[in-house]
């Protein structure tokens, strides 16, 4: 977003003279994601009356995208309001009635665990055989008790030993195939087969962390993110209505659809502040040929905020949903899991483009059937997701349906009657589902790309001229909607510190 005085005098300092007379600020806000809209909401409420939305797409929500399907809603973007006690976007859920029709089944989601229900996770192998289920809990003891591990690097300054590589991917890997091999009670072929579906939990970690393998998050930083306590819940009308809720008070001239930005100028005199708002350029050909959208800014960004954002971690994790005419799949099972037996002692998760298929870590059954119809939701996640993206939906589908068979040993499912899937990664405004906390970055790193340009320590400049939120730049609550609305809140709550404290005016914190 960014804050600029538009004024006719000619002065040097567009923003004093305009506090002086006590004008309204110009603020324009980029993107109507959820923190882009949180933002404008609290500026309006406050009485803030020249705010001006510019979103690149035709539509709001950015990373929250509801589609109807049939009587129902799938969500290709956001899905679950990641805990209840204190998430405000839990509350203006429930304060909306948005909960009332949410099943026992769509409250809770364990850690791995993309979709939950009261019911068995099938773990397959390739061979098309079943790993008992005793085998899979006590493989699941095992890997969680090494996760917790993962956590007390930030959380109890623990040290991190040079050769996990500060990695949580190569930690995790190391310490249970260690933990796997030295076990003198399970035979070859059981240390095998947990040594397989250690690279199976660490594809689903990859989907819940949206990188494209765990070798790329930080260890040292893994356990800053903080999880906000009680359950989980899926919003049966769509994560939409939150958008919607959130949108409802902005009227429609404030909202400008179809507006990729191209330029930023700050530290820019008056007579370039009425050029300020409008850079959009709607000729593709005259972009920069590797990047559709440019966000370019006349001095340069600070080598310390371009390092912050090159250093941050963001990738692609995307759904493939598939429905069946019927359910091939027995009452009880809530997922499918595939175990790849041959990549027991794969040392890093990238696959040949021509086997991107490889990286799809399971499909859970949708729950209720009375609302979802028989429907699967597969995750898939990185580079082999890009290139999912670029295949067509009758490839997908059929590399899926033989990927069941195969796992399943059923030779006779059949190809899905529909299928719907996500493309965050090829979307030229988003290029991605949410960050992660890259090995080499860290929280402060998240810090620095929050921080509002100019730099306070500029007192020559006028304050406040580029803010920066969105879920990426909140250090705790990172690639969550939670997040994004929070950030949202803090950089309205900059703009209204500032005016209010010129104004002479008390300051008071806005409720969303």
């Amino acid at each position: 977003m960014q804050s600029c005085e538009i004024s006719s005098d000619s002065t040097d300092d567009p923003l004093s003279s305009a506090l002086h007379r006590k004008r309204q600020p110009r603020i324009v806000v980029i993107g109507a994601g959820l923190a882009g809209l949180v933002t404008t909401k609290t500026l309006l409420e406050r009485g803030f009356t020249n705010v001006t939305v510019l979103e690149a797409s035709d539509r709001i929500g950015g990373r929250v995208q509801s589609i109807q399907h049939g009587k129902t809603t799938l969500e290709l973007g956001a899905t679950w309001i990641h805990g209840a006690n204190g998430n405000p976007i839990y509350h203006l859920a429930e304060d909306n009635g948005l909960l009332e029709h949410t099943t026992e089944e769509e409250r809770s989601v364990g850690r791995i665990s993309l979709y939950t229900k009261n019911g068995v996770a099938h773990y397959q192998t390739n061979n098309g055989k079943r790993i008992p289920k005793d085998l899979v809990e006590e493989f699941s003891d095992l890997y969680n008790e090494v996760y917790e591990l993962t956590q007390e690097f930030f959380q109890n300054g623990k040290p991190v030993g040079a050769e996990s590589q500060n990695s949580v991917g190569i930690f995790t890997r190391d310490v249970v195939r260690k933990k796997i091999m030295l076990d003198p009670y399970d035979s070859e072929s059981t240390k095998k087969l947990k040594l397989s579906m250690l690279q199976q939990y660490l594809k689903v970690e990859s989907c819940e962390s949206s990188s494209p393998s765990m070798d790329e998050v930080s260890l040292s930083e893994f356990g800053e993110w903080t999880e906000i306590p009680g359950a989980h819940h899926v919003i049966p009308a769509g994560f939409i209505k939150i958008v919607e809720i959130l949108a409802q008070d902005i009227p429609s001239r404030v909202l400008r659809f179809s507006k990729p930005v191209r330029r930023i100028h700050w530290n820019c005199s008056s007579h370039d502040t009425e050029e300020i708002v409008d850079q959009v350029d709607h000729n593709q050909d005259q972009r920069p040929s590797h990047s559709p959208v440019c966000v370019e800014c006349e001095d340069g960004l600070p080598l310390d905020k371009s390092q912050a954002i090159q250093k941050l971690g963001i990738s692609t994790t995307d759904k493939i949903f598939l429905e069946f005419a019927e359910p091939f799949w027995s009452p009880e099972c809530n997922s499918i899991q595939f175990v790849w037996e041959d990549d027991a002692q794969l040392e890093r998760q990238a696959y040949p483009e021509e086997l991107w298929y490889r990286k799809i870590c399971s499909f859970d059954v949708l729950y209720p059937p009375e609302r979802y119809g028989h429907m699967l939701s597969g995750w898939i996640c990185g580079e082999e997701a890009l290139r999912m993206e670029r295949c067509d939906d009758e490839t997908v589908a059929e590399i899926c349906t033989e990927l069941l068979r195969q796992f399943t040993g059923n030779q006779n499912i059949p190809k899905p009657r529909r299928i719907l899937r996500s493309s965050w990664g090829s979307n030229p405004y988003i290029r991605g589902s949410y960050s992660f906390t890259q090995v080499g970055s860290s929280g402060r790193d998240v810090e620095k790309l929050a921080e509002p340009l100019p730099y306070i320590k500029n007192t020559k400049a006028p304050p406040l001229q580029v803010l920066f939120a969105g879920e990426a730049t909140h250090r705790k609550y990172y690639s969550t909607t939670h997040g994004a609305l929070l950030s949202g809140q803090r950089e309205a709550n900059r703009l209204i510190e500032l005016y209010q404290y010129s104004f002479g005016e008390e300051t008071t914190k806005p409720n969303v």
